[in-house]
């Protein structure tokens, strides 16, 4: 990818440099490289600014400094973002990452959480309280991207999304006021920004419900590749009449060559299903006694703390990998999109690309399509497709293949895509897609709350 230079006068004057208490990093600077890298190797961009904010204070400051510039306006959180949309060429970024904070209350069962932590950060806080929060698959993601765009994880089927989970957020608009939303105060934002990702606002803090965890049971059974018809069928039928407190994702993927997987399985394609029981072990055995009767080539469920389920891919997926995504949602598995499955599957590109289904009902299914800007609560599963791999020379090969995998699927989906697994270059329509009939209420939610559009470097609503 070539590079960009970033070009156009300092933004930072003498008065705000001697006012911001974060870290003001601009090109040339010590750390510029590492600041302006993200979860996504593929994206190599180079803003003017990057402010690393330390409080509220911060983030107001630079609102305030891109809007009056007018300066493109990026927002960091984790990095995670599949499109890399936390950073970009000429922009003042918004650095979230030093503001990660957890507070656990256990009386009231609730956390609250800074706009620049991880799911890691929230599970390391919570784990000795017994809660967390409904979160994604790997700790390193952000809390903020992930909530703001929906937030699917191994607890959805039990505890609903992440944003069925959210109580009320911190925000910073695009005027600079500070503002706090909820059920009660700007209810019109709040039902926004619960799916319609950064569109509104910089959120600073989050505060959450917390949902009863401690130590789980779980892990995944691998089946050999041929078998995936018979297992995805079994899976889909399964997971449908399961208890909400169980939970399995099914996957493609190539056995990393490396511990706890044996030697006979490295580097076989193969398929999986990787499951949470977050209930009592000793009901586990008899909910898990159908999967283990299939035969699983590998049976690695076993009791661990959630924290450590939550931390499983983090070293097999590091920051600064090449990664291509397509994402689908998904009513029904049926057999001539089975085949089409197994027959990319086959194709695995690279180690590290899989192919992942979610299931999202249960919890996650009971508010109405319209009750959050998400969607798409009648889905049964959220698909994605993901060519990985560290090396950029394989970048063409592997985003070949998801999209030609995607492609052949799509016609056998529900339409639009989960938006933090979109890449930037998506369109405009697909992001409608995203929304469907709620995109128009997003609409008006946007000009009333943004109506310049300076949030927009994000799967974008216009106003």
């Amino acid at each position: 990818m070539a590079t960009a230079t970033s070009t156009g006068p300092a933004l930072v004057t003498d008065d705000f440099r001697a006012a911001f208490r974060g870290d003001l990093i601009e090109p040339g600077d010590p750390g510029y490289d590492e600041a302006r890298a993200v979860y996504n190797g593929m994206i190599d961009r180079r803003p003017r600014l990057i402010a690393r904010c330390a409080d509220t204070a911060d983030v107001i400051a630079a609102v305030n400094l891109a809007r009056d510039t007018d300066t493109t306006l990026a927002v960091r959180g984790g990095g995670h973002n599949a499109g890399g949309l936390g950073i970009w060429d000429d922009a003042l970024v918004v650095d979230l990452s030093a503001m990660k904070a957890v507070h656990v209350d256990p009386a009231r069962g609730t956390v609250r959480v800074q706009g620049g932590a991880t799911w890691a950060d929230v599970d390391h806080a919570g784990y000795p309280f017994g809660l967390t929060v409904p979160s994604g698959f790997i700790s390193t993601t952000g809390v903020g991207g992930l909530t703001l765009g929906g937030g699917l994880g191994y607890l959805t089927r039990m505890s609903g999304l992440t944003i069925d989970n959210l109580i009320s957020a911190e925000m910073v608009l695009a005027d600079g006021s500070v503002i706090t939303t909820s059920a009660d105060q700007h209810p019109d934002l709040f039902w926004a920004i619960r799916g319609g990702g950064g569109n509104f606002g910089v959120v600073t803090s989050f505060e959450f419900r917390g949902t009863p965890v401690r130590d789980v049971i779980a892990g995944p059974t691998l089946f050999e590749l041929e078998r995936a018809p018979e297992v995805m069928r079994f899976w889909d039928r399964f997971i449908a009449q399961a208890p909400e407190e169980l939970n399995g994702w099914f996957a493609f993927l190539t056995v990393p060559p490396a511990p706890p997987f044996p030697p006979e399985l490295h580097l076989k394609k193969m398929c999986g299903i990787v499951w949470c029981y977050n209930g009592p072990a000793d009901k586990a055995e008899e909910l898990l006694a159908p999967v283990r009767a299939l035969q699983p080539a590998l049976d690695g469920v076993h009791e661990l703390p959630f924290p450590a389920l939550q931390g499983a891919f983090d070293g097999l997926y590091p920051k600064g990998l090449q990664w291509y995504w397509r994402a689908d949602w998904v009513d029904e598995l049926t057999d001539e999109a089975i085949a089409i499955h197994l027959e990319h599957a086959r194709q695995l590109p690279t180690m590290h690309s899989t192919m992942h289904l979610y299931p999202i009902d249960g919890a996650a299914a009971r508010p109405g399509p319209h009750d959050t800007a998400f969607s798409y609560r009648g889905a049964r599963y959220g698909q994605v497709v993901v060519g990985v791999d560290p090396d950029p020379a394989n970048n063409e090969r592997m985003s070949a293949w998801a999209k030609a995998y995607h492609d052949e699927l799509h016609p056998h989906s529900a339409g639009g895509g989960y938006v933090n697994m979109m890449m930037h270059d998506e369109g405009p329509e697909r992001v409608r897609a995203s929304y469907r009939d709620n995109y128009d209420r997003l609409v008006d939610v946007k000009r009333r709350y943004d109506p310049l559009n300076l949030f927009h470097i994000n799967q974008n609503i216009a106003p």
